[in-house]
């Protein structure tokens, strides 16, 4: 039976038949270091007959999850280190970061800022932390783009992403606001007339960014969401994290692609997995991604490829990892076989 609110505990979980009550203890020490949410419409995709059910590996917590591995950190891509004030990202000279709330809908096992969110974590921006996030970029006439982000800044009510909109709208330099979110797809309901309505509320050019990594998870209610979104005028791009056990085959990732394309939402990046605390098991390795990139390479139209990337430990920045083609003297063609390149007279 499809549970009617967010599971937000392991006995949930257990009550809503989605973990056998035998791993209820290991489970609950998860639970107690990272926080545990899953909504309706995700818990209703899981199948829970199927131990390697995509959807289930990442939201339902998992004992791997407390095996430290090397070379992990509990901010794998030195968020901190960039971070002039509270709620601002300065990694990049022309966009920053801005994380009004550490709150999600959803809480993913991999997610690089687990360390930070959830009810444990860290708080929503005050409003005094909200000025002085809005000061630093009204300061900064170079900061043309704002990524807002968390948590999940769609988690908010439209009132107060309406406010967000308005402050950004006094900022002339910003051009540009993107919202990094999973609401349509994991909280389709949420996307409602007044959240577009705060959203529109701009001159500014806005995109949403939505994070979905299988198809399955694209469902007609999350379709209608984004469909919301765009026939409202907001374009969509997709974000994606390469997870062992949920997408790292070719025909599952192109699967979700050409979803993604369908649904009118542009592939954007395909994230090599962070280092983060607790997550070696959903982590493949460069070589597979590259693999898989290749193998989309010629066999999935250009519109469903996206940029396989890799944010450097350490925040040291984000750089493109996918295949290279091309060495002196030729030219790797999608079928494998090398060219001659510049042709042979």
């Amino acid at each position: 039976m499809t549970p009617v609110k967010t599971l937000r505990d392991t006995r949930s979980l257990v009550e809503a038949g989605l973990v056998p009550p035998e791993r209820l203890p290991a489970l609950e020490a998860v639970a107690a270091r990272y926080a545990v949410a899953i909504t309706p419409a995700m818990a209703e995709l899981i199948d829970p007959a199927n131990a390697n059910d995509p959807i289930a590996r990442q939201f339902v917590p998992a004992s791997e999850e407390m095996i430290a591995s090397p070379g992990e950190d509990g901010d794998p891509i030195g968020d901190t280190a960039h971070s002039p004030v509270e709620g601002i990202v300065h990694r990049y000279p022309d966009r920053v970061l801005l994380k009004p709330t550490h709150t999600c809908a959803v809480y993913c096992r991999f997610c690089f800022r687990r360390e930070m969110v959830g009810p444990e974590g860290l708080s929503n921006l005050t409003p005094a932390q909200l000025d002085a996030a809005f000061a630093y970029i009204a300061d900064r006439p170079e900061i043309w783009e704002v990524i807002v982000t968390g948590g999940d800044p769609f988690v908010l009510s439209p009132r107060r992403i309406a406010a967000l909109m308005d402050r950004l709208e006094a900022i002339d330099h910003v051009k540009i606001v993107r919202f990094h979110t999973r609401v349509p797809a994991v909280d389709p309901d949420a996307v409602t007339d007044d959240l577009i309505a705060a959203l529109k509320r701009t001159t500014k050019t806005v995109y949403v960014a939505l994070h979905a990594n299988h198809a399955r998870e694209l469902t007609p209610a999350a379709r209608a969401a984004c469909a919301r979104i765009v026939d409202a005028g907001v374009p969509m791009l997709s974000q994606t994290v390469l997870l062992r056990g949920v997408n790292d085959n070719p025909v599952v990732l192109a699967d979700l692609m050409r979803t993604f394309v369908e649904t009118r939402i542009r592939p954007y990046y395909l994230h090599h997995g962070d280092h983060a605390p607790g997550t070696a098991h959903l982590r493949t390795t460069l070589a597979e991604g590259q693999a898989i990139m290749k193998a989309l390479r010629g066999t999935v139209s250009g519109l469903a490829q996206p940029t396989y990337v890799l944010d450097i430990p350490g925040g040291h920045g984000k750089v493109p990892v996918g295949p290279n083609y091309v060495a002196e003297g030729e030219v790797e063609d999608p079928n494998g076989v090398v060219r001659s390149y510049p042709p042979e007279g």
